[in-house]
């Protein structure tokens, strides 16, 4: 599975997250690295640096500023699901790293 120049669109995630159907996501992929900016909603501007498994899940870390003018950093699983669409969506386990270091999931769609 690439993810190079895929774009996807949150359209879930736990209270305790920031993204939102506002946030969308930008996705490069080289061999194995995945890199991303995302903005909107509550999130100003953020970055994330990972890696793809050999079946498409990835293991990242991010970073961004809100807009209450934070910065918040933390790490993410995702597990890709196929859509009949032949679209991807993402389910995602992740954490701060900051803050209140809690946890959550959330579901991101290609668009």
């Amino acid at each position: 599975m690439n993810y190079n120049n895929k774009i996807f669109r949150a359209v879930r995630n736990t209270a305790n997250g920031e993204t939102s159907t506002a946030t969308i996501f930008y996705y490069e992929q080289t061999g194995n690295i995945l890199t991303g900016k995302y903005c909107g909603g509550r999130i100003v501007t953020g970055q994330l640096l990972g890696l793809v498994g050999e079946d498409g899940q990835l293991d990242f870390r991010y970073q961004q500023i809100n807009t209450d003018g934070q910065l918040m950093t933390g790490c993410c699983q995702s597990t890709p699901e196929v859509l009949p669409t032949g679209k991807i969506r993402l389910h995602e386990t992740w954490r701060w790293t900051s803050g209140d270091e809690s946890s959550g999931t959330s579901t991101v769609d290609e668009i």
